[in-house]
């Protein structure tokens, strides 16, 4: 299952959820012109991946997504709009995958949590990262 979280016809993120690891083949879940872009492959023993370079291009990137792969536990994603202000929140499970495209978001970890986290680099925590005030709690509505 894979969920598009919009708001006003923005989308803020992408979840994969854990059930969608029973699709076999090549699946990719961002468009072809986003600046990142992950997708899930599942192939049967002996499928052959030719051996293959990645040739070297300069491409501008305007803003940092991130990917978070969550391998345990259970996270809440807080989402806010440009201007900082709350809008809703989500929950995310073990083995879900979730991209973070536009806006603001948060975290609060509901359950131990174990996750990947995959950005695009060099990454400068000055340069790339405006951190404000977080939600009151409550205020929280999951979606």
């Amino acid at each position: 299952m894979i969920e598009n979280v919009f708001h006003k016809k923005k989308l803020y993120a992408l979840i994969v959820r854990k059930q969608f690891r029973k699709k076999s083949g090549i699946n990719f879940f961002t468009d072809k012109n986003a600046t990142q872009q992950f997708g899930f492959m599942k192939h049967k023993k002996n499928y052959l991946i030719k051996p293959h370079l990645h040739n070297k291009r300069e491409t501008k990137i305007l803003s940092t997504s991130e990917v978070i792969i969550l391998l345990k536990g259970i996270l809440r994603v807080d989402f806010y709009d440009n201007s900082k202000k709350y809008i809703f929140s989500k929950k995310v499970y073990a083995n879900d995958i979730i991209m973070l495209v536009n806006g603001g978001h948060g975290f609060k970890v509901i359950k131990n949590i174990e996750i990947i986290e995959v950005k695009q680099g060099p990454y400068n925590l000055i340069k790339d990262k405006k951190k404000f005030d977080k939600v009151d709690e409550k205020k929280i509505k999951i979606k």
